[in-house]
């Protein structure tokens, strides 16, 4: 049998509803590999929402630890985030062993909890052969996807924007399509990075105050192929005349960046970055790995971007 690991951080699969009805998490690793042949590191029980780079931290490090003694490792998380941890992971974790996050749609006390089906799922594939050196890879409904580009997107699957890497069916994993891996190195400390909504009338007063906030380096979520008005052109100008690095992402789910109009051309110009795939989530841990590495952005965006 694979030696497997389940590094637990909290999420829906963790939930139950307390006296109001409110889904809070409150169930540990013990109980969520009941009757599972897995060892449980238990880090913390909390909303994805609540969690911060920090926690990228530990739960990289946690990850790193147990991949040395382990076949496989699985992470149960919340969705809310999943998408910004399972990339940190994937950009700073270069090991072979197989490391695959999970979670659920439904608490753990839903009449249909989709938690322990998913987390069976998950350790089936962290202990196949298959997987080793596939990198970081989220597993969710049945379907085996990669760290990078795969986004919360609702419905019944919940997870998407990338091609599958694969999927499981009664216990068993089997590939169906590549994965590009993505490691950039061991990162540190993880640096602030912003991101900021461009919109019909924004001005220059987030970014600004971003700059001042001591930010690293800024996401700016622009409309269509990568569009703002001429106040964020502007502000971006004067932030990356500050050294700040800032990258253009798009608001259009699918959609894809390029220096086509005006204004994103004018983006660039002003020292922009433009990310041409990632959505602003996963765009700002690309950007917060590259600058703790000391990388140039601009390199890691075309490269993975």
């Amino acid at each position: 049998m694979p030696r497997l690991v389940v590094v637990t951080t909290g999420g829906t699969i963790a939930t139950s509803a307390d006296g109001e009805g409110v889904l809070r998490p409150v169930h540990g690793g013990a109980d969520l590999v009941s009757g599972l042949d897995a060892r449980v590191i238990d880090l913390f029980t909390l909303d994805s929402s609540q969690l911060t780079p920090a926690e990228w931290l530990r739960i990289g490090d946690a990850v790193t630890e147990a991949a040395r003694d382990a076949d496989g490792v699985v992470v149960t998380h919340g969705t809310d985030s999943m998408e910004e941890t399972a990339l940190w992971l994937e950009l700073t974790y270069g090991g072979d062993t197989p490391v695959v996050v999970t979670g659920a749609a439904r608490s753990a006390d839903d009449p249909d909890a989709d938690g322990p089906g998913n987390l069976r799922d998950a350790l089936a594939v962290a202990g196949s052969p298959l997987a080793r050196g596939l990198g970081v890879l989220i597993c969710f409904a049945g379907w085996v996807l990669p760290a990078l580009g795969t986004t919360k997107v609702g419905g019944p699957d919940l997870f998407g924007g990338r091609a599958p890497v694969g999927r499981v069916s009664t216990g068993m994993f089997s590939v169906t399509g590549g994965t590009q891996r993505a490691y950039l190195g061991a990162v540190a400390e993880a640096g602030r990075v912003d991101i900021v909504a461009a919109y019909p009338g924004a001005d220059g007063t987030a970014i600004d105050a971003f700059v001042e906030a001591g930010a690293a380096g800024l996401v700016i979520e622009a409309m269509g192929a990568g569009n703002a008005g001429t106040a964020v052109v502007e502000a971006v100008r004067r932030a990356c005349a500050r050294g700040v690095t800032v990258a253009v992402t798009t608001r259009v789910p699918g959609g894809r960046t390029a220096a086509a109009y005006g204004p994103g051309h004018d983006l660039v110009g002003a020292g922009a970055v433009l990310v041409p795939r990632l959505r602003s989530s996963q765009a700002r841990v690309l950007v917060m790995a590259a600058l703790g590495l000391g990388l140039p952005v601009a390199d890691v965006v075309s490269r993975l971007g």
